[in-house]
C-alpha cells in the first residue's frame, strides 16, 4: 500500500518537495532557491525553464533522501505561486519569454486604462478581483502584444500560456496535459466565478484566444500521470499557494480564516458555498473545487511580507539570515519612532495602488538598525491588521482569532506583536508548511488515501498559541502612525 503523498510547493522564491504520511506529518523535504531576475524598477521576472528543472531535483532529492520510490507514493499534488504567468511553444515546450511574476507593475498603465474605459466595472463584477497589474490576464495581454508574432502564433494554436501549475503540469506529463484548477484559474481576471469557466466578453477584450488557455478542472481530482520519477505516479490535487494552504489549516467551515506569512502576506476567509463581494478593496476569489462543490473566500493580499526580511539581508546586508531579525527586533523596545512601508511593487489590499513605494519615515539621529529590523518585522502585522479591518467591515465579522503559517510565522516575535496590533489570539499549527500539507490533503482525498475532510480535521496539531498582551490605547497608537506612514508612500511612482 502506497505510504505517502509527494506536495510540490513552486513558490516565488524557492521551489519545494514535501513528502507526508497518512498522519500529515512531514516525512522528508527539500528546498532550493531560483534566482529572482528585475529587468526594470518594478519589473519582476523568474525564468521558467529555472523553475522547472529546480522543481524537479528537489523532487528528485526528497525521494532519493526518504529512500522511496513512486510505488511509495499515492499521488502527487501541487501549490504554487498564482499569478505568474508563463507562454511557451506547443511543439517544443520552450518559453518565448521570461515568466512575468505576480509582483511585475509592468502593466499596471494597461490598468489605468482599463479603468478610464469603465471596463474595471466588468471585471469586478463577473472576476471578483480589483484591476490590478498583480493579476494574470493584463500580463498575458502584455505578451501577446510585446513579442513580435506571439498574437498571431497563439491565434494558430502553436503557443500555450498558464500559470506555474499549469507549466508544472505540462512538464510532468511531457506535454499531454494543459490543464488548470478553479482556485488557479480565478487568479486570472480571466475566469467567470459565476459560470467557472474562462469569460468570452473579457477574452475578447484582451484580445486572448481562448485556445491558448488551459483546461480547468476542480482542485482535487486526477489531472493525468508522470513517469519521470520511474513508474507511473497520479497528478491529483492542484492549488494556488494560498487556497491550498486554508485548506491546509483545515478552515473547512464558512468564516474560518488563516493567514500566511511568505514572501507576501495573504489572509483568507472562508465563505462556502457563496461568491464575496467586497467594497473595501478585497477579492473574491475561488478557494477550492471538490466533489463537484465550489467553495469561495474572500482573501486580502499584501504584496510585501517576508520578502522584506530578504531586502534586509540580501540588498541592506543588516542581517545575515531571516533568523537573526528576530533576534535584533526583540533587543529594543520599540522602534524609536521608525516607521517602514515596503511598498518596493505597490501596495495591495485595502490600498491598491500599484505607485506606491517603499518609505522609511520617522528617522533620528539615534535610529539604528535594531529598530529599522523591527520596523520592517511589524510591518507585516501593520500590513495584516489593514485587510482584517476590511474583513470585517465587508463581511460583518471579526475574526475571533487567526490561524497563520508560512516561513515568517517561525517567528515568536512577529507572532506575538500581530496578536497584540489585532488585540485576538494568533494560533500557529505545529507544522507551518500548510500550504504543501494542503495540495497533499487534496491529491490524497482525490485518491482514496484519506476518505474526507472530517478525517483531515482531526489531524490538526497546534504548535503555539500568543495571546495580545498590549494595552489597547497603546496598540491604537501605533497603528494611527502606521496609517500615516502608508499615506507618504502612496502614488510616489506617479
Amino acid at each position: 500500500m502506497p505510504k505517502y503523498i509527494m506536495a510540490l510547493d513552486q513558490g516565488t522564491t524557492s521551489s519545494r518537495a514535501m513528502l507526508f504520511d497518512h498522519q500529515g506529518h512531514t516525512r522528508a523535504s527539500a528546498s532550493q532557491e531560483f534566482k529572482q531576475h528585475y529587468p526594470q524598477p518594478g519589473w519582476v521576472e523568474h525564468d521558467a525553464t529555472e523553475i522547472w528543472q529546480s522543481q524537479l531535483a528537489v523532487a528528485e532529492k526528497v525521494l532519493a533522501d526518504a529512500k522511496v520510490g513512486p510505488q511509495d507514493l499515492a499521488a502527487l499534488g501541487i501549490t504554487n505561486q498564482r499569478e505568474t504567468v508563463v507562454l511557451w511553444e506547443r511543439a517544443t515546450g520552450k518559453p518565448l519569454h521570461n515568466a512575468i511574476v505576480w509582483q511585475c507593475r509592468r502593466t499596471a498603465p494597461l490598468c489605468d486604462r482599463i479603468r478610464a474605459e469603465g471596463f474595471d466595472r466588468t471585471l469586478r463584477d463577473k472576476t471578483g478581483l480589483v484591476t490590478d497589474a498583480y493579476f494574470s490576464g493584463t500580463k498575458i495581454a502584455w505578451l501577446l502584444e510585446n513579442l513580435p508574432g506571439a498574437r498571431a502564433r497563439a491565434e494558430r494554436g502553436e503557443l500555450a500560456c498558464g500559470t506555474i501549475d499549469t507549466w508544472l503540469i505540462w512538464q510532468l506529463t511531457r506535454g499531454h496535459v494543459h490543464a488548470t484548477d478553479v482556485s488557479n484559474a480565478s487568479r486570472t481576471l480571466l475566469f467567470n466565478l459565476r459560470t467557472l469557466a474562462w469569460d468570452n466578453e473579457i477574452l475578447n477584450y484582451f484580445r486572448i484566444p481562448a485556445s491558448l488557455l488551459p483546461e480547468v478542472k476542480s482542485s482535487s481530482e486526477v489531472f493525468g500521470e508522470t513517469s519521470l520519477f520511474g513508474a507511473p505516479l497520479r497528478i491529483a490535487g492542484v492549488a494556488g499557494d494560498q487556497q491550498a494552504s486554508l485548506f491546509g489549516q483545515q478552515c473547512f467551515g464558512r468564516g474560518m480564516v488563516k493567514n500566511t506569512y511568505g514572501t507576501g502576506c495573504f489572509l483568507l476567509m472562508n465563505t462556502g458555498a457563496e461568491i464575496p463581494r467586497s467594497e473595501s478593496g478585497l477579492l473574491g476569489t475561488v478557494a477550492w473545487g471538490r466533489q463537484g462543490r465550489t467553495v469561495y473566500a474572500l482573501e486580502g493580499s499584501v504584496f510585501i511580507a517576508g520578502a522584506a526580511i530578504q531586502w534586509l539581508r540580501d540588498e541592506m546586508k543588516l542581517i545575515r539570515d531571516a533568523a537573526e531579525s528576530e533576534t535584533l527586533a526583540r533587543a529594543v523596545p520599540d522602534t524609536h519612532g521608525v516607521y517602514f512601508v515596503p511598498a518596493f511593487v505597490g501596495l495591495g489590499a485595502p490600498h491598491w495602488d500599484a505607485y506606491a513605494r517603499g518609505t522609511i519615515t520617522g528617522i533620528t539621529r539615534g535610529a539604528n538598525r535594531y529598530h529599522l529590523v523591527r520596523a520592517a518585522l511589524e510591518s507585516i502585522a501593520y500590513q495584516t491588521r489593514g485587510v482584517v479591518d476590511a474583513m470585517a467591515q465587508d463581511s460583518g465579522l471579526r475574526p475571533e482569532m487567526l490561524r497563520v503559517d508560512g516561513g515568517a510565522a517561525r517567528n515568536d516575535f512577529l507572532c506575538q506583536f500581530q496578536a497584540d496590533i489585532l488585540g485576538i489570539p494568533v494560533e500557529r499549527p505545529a507544522t507551518t508548511e500548510s500550504t504543501a500539507l494542503g495540495a497533499a490533503y487534496l491529491a490524497g482525498l482525490a485518491t482514496g488515501f484519506w476518505q474526507d475532510e472530517q478525517e483531515l480535521a482531526a489531524q490538526l496539531q497546534l504548535g503555539r498559541r500568543f495571546e495580545p498582551s498590549m494595552d489597547v490605547s497603546r496598540r491604537e497608537e501605533l497603528y494611527a502612525g502606521w496609517q500615516r506612514a502608508v499615506e507618504r508612500a502612496k502614488a510616489w511612482a506617479k
